[in-house]
């Protein structure tokens, strides 16, 4: 049972809200497409036990994460997997996701809409938060559970503070690398005179893999946006048949 008056446990559970906010902002729009071809006095209970299965499905699948992350080599695995969906979440993004979410037209058909989109979406949440838990299913458990409501009922206050101040991103991303770096260092596999041997060595790797991550998805955007800036101009002046 973790110390709940440690400041550990409180910057870990930070970490994961944080996390669930950064890679969960799209829920709220899954959970609005799901349920719009229902009837107005079921739309409330279409959200309620869509957003509880949701829950129950991540929690699971962290659940088997933890266990995975605890033999060798699947931490190093996993904190490379992370460095990408932080750089990600850097990128320009040029492709609308959620076209091909239907309504369902009954309440189980929603539930089971907003279930299986969640449960696709969240892959990348689910590799954060298992990282940022260290292994602990009562901080997963805690932090999805305080999360959840400022995913679902904040994303849009979320979403505007995004477009309006980049940094909130930058900062998320580099909240992913520092993640990344710490798994590195914690991997079964990674021999314990490396961490002995350098002054700091979590800072360090976490610190590390924070600035990797800015470094390289600032870069990438920064080429990324000549090249789209081109395509677009292209098909203004592509002639009409």
């Amino acid at each position: 049972m973790p110390d709940l008056t440690s400041s550990l446990f409180w910057i870990a559970v930070l970490q994961i809200i944080a996390i669930d906010i950064m890679l969960g902002g799209d829920n709220a729009v899954v959970i609005a497409l799901a349920c719009r071809k229902l009837p107005p006095a079921l739309r409330n209970k279409g959200i309620f036990w869509g957003v509880v299965g949701a829950i129950g499905l991540r929690v699971i699948m962290i659940f088997f994460a933890l266990q995975l992350l605890a033999l060798p080599y699947l931490k190093i695995v996993g904190a490379l997997l992370l460095l990408w969906i932080g750089i990600k979440l850097l990128l320009p993004e040029h492709d609308e996701s959620h076209g091909n979410i239907d309504g369902g037209t009954t309440l189980m058909a929603a539930i089971k809409t907003i279930i299986v989109a969640d449960a696709v979406m969240s892959l990348d949440n689910v590799i954060a938060v298992a990282g940022a838990s260290h292994g602990s299913m009562v901080l997963v458990t805690f932090g999805i559970l305080v999360s959840i409501p400022i995913v679902v009922w904040g994303s849009k206050i979320v979403l505007t503070l995004m477009d309006r101040f980049p940094m909130v991103i930058t900062l998320g991303a580099a909240l992913l690398g520092w993640i990344a770096g710490g798994m590195l260092l914690t991997d079964p596999a990674m021999p314990p005179s490396v961490a002995a041997s350098i002054p700091y060595a979590n800072y360090l790797f976490a610190a590390t893999g924070a600035l990797l991550v800015v470094a390289v998805g600032k870069w990438l955007a920064s080429h990324r946006a000549p090249v789209k800036a081109f395509e677009l101009s292209s098909e203004s002046v592509e002639p009409k048949n």
